[in-house]
Formats: C-alpha cells, sequence, structure tokens
C-alpha cells in the first residue's frame, strides 16, 4: 500500500491535526517540532509534507481549526431555539465568547502565543488573517440571519459589527489570562454595550 492510500485509510490528516493542537497547547508554536507532531500523532514524517506541505503549514492550520471550531459553537448556541430579540440574540453570542475561556483555556494561550509569531511571520500572519476574515464573513451571516428572523434590520453593515465584538472578545481574552476574576461576563459585556447605546443614541 503506497503513502497516500495508507494516509487516506488511516486518518492521518485529522490525526496530526489533533497532534498539532496537543503539541501546541504543551509546548507553544516556537518549540513545537515536525518530531514532536509525529509522536503526538502517531504518523510520519513524510505525512505531513503530504497533507500539508510542512510543519508550519501544519501549525498554521492547527490554529485556523480553532477558529472553525469556536465559530460553529457560536452559531449553534445563536440558533438553538428562536431569540426572543436582538439583545439575546447578542447575549447568546457572546456567553459563547467570553463565558467560554476558562474551558478553553489552553486554545486560547495558544491563540496569544502565535500572535509574536505572526508579527515576523509572513505566512502565519497571513493564515491568520484569513481566520479572522472568515469570521467577519461567516458572522456577518449569522447577524443578518438571526435579525431575519425577527424581521429587524441590521442597525449597520454586519460584518463591521461582527469585527467590533471580535475585537472585545480578544481585549477581554487578554485581560481575562492575566486576571479572571476582574473581567467581565457575558451578561455584563451586554449591559455595557447597551448602557453606551443609550448614552450615543
Amino acid at each position: 500500500m503506497d503513502l497516500v492510500a495508507r494516509t487516506e485509510a488511516g486518518g492521518y490528516r485529522e490525526r496530526l491535526l489533533a497532534g498539532a493542537v496537543a503539541c501546541l497547547q504543551e509546548k507553544g508554536y516556537a518549540r513545537t517540532t515536525a518530531r514532536d507532531l509525529v509522536a503526538a500523532s502517531g504518523t510520519n514524517l513524510a505525512s505531513i509534507g503530504y497533507h500539508f506541505g510542512g510543519k508550519d503549514a501544519l501549525l498554521h492550520e492547527a490554529l485556523a481549526d480553532f477558529f472553525e471550531r469556536w465559530i460553529a459553537r457560536v452559531e449553534r448556541t445563536m440558533f438553538a431555539t428562536e431569540p426572543a430579540g436582538p439583545r439575546e440574540i447578542l447575549e447568546r453570542a457572546m456567553v459563547e465568547l467570553v463565558d467560554v475561556f476558562e474551558e478553553l483555556r489552553p486554545e486560547l494561550v495558544l491563540f496569544v502565543e502565535a500572535y509574536p509569531a505572526a508579527l515576523r511571520e509572513t505566512a502565519l500572519r497571513e493564515r491568520l488573517a484569513e481566520a479572522y476574515a472568515r469570521c467577519r464573513t461567516v458572522g456577518g451571516d449569522m447577524v443578518r440571519r438571526a435579525l431575519a428572523q425577527l424581521d429587524v434590520e441590521p442597525p449597520t453593515a454586519p460584518e463591521v459589527i461582527v469585527s467590533v465584538l471580535v475585537a472585545i472578545t480578544d481585549g477581554l481574552l487578554l485581560q481575562w489570562l492575566l486576571d479572571p476574576a476582574a473581567t467581565p461576563d457575558a451578561h455584563q459585556v451586554v449591559d455595557a454595550l447597551a448602557a453606551l447605546s443609550a448614552l450615543l443614541a
């Protein structure tokens, strides 16, 4: 059996991604080696090149995969049941963006650790930028879909709304990693946004 057949039959791609996440959580972005990835995934060096083109591309894909899983989680919660109004839509989203920090801590730490590397590595910077762009696109579609259920027009471009919510999430994440007790939860965030909106109206 050739390499392609073995990797497809054994699900090597998925195992490599899972191994990459495990290595990133344990060692961080800069310290993870190709041999670490092979050991964690139970695969081989050739499979990294075949499925991803190299170690760095695999690590980048693992980070992007985390974004995808987080986006899917937000979407499931937002549309689990019919929302009562726009505020409930926002609260559902913020619960999955903010109140999950403790649960997602290992992934969030490696995500933050990737930022300094991205400032110097073009490929990683571009991959993270693509992940953010996908957040804006998919999130914008979620906003349109959710408001359409309520027969409400978006107050501004949905992608801009999502970009601001992502910025709030990123900022709160950094605060939480340093001082969890002092970081607002999702309900407090929505209250603060509502208060600001009333002041600016």
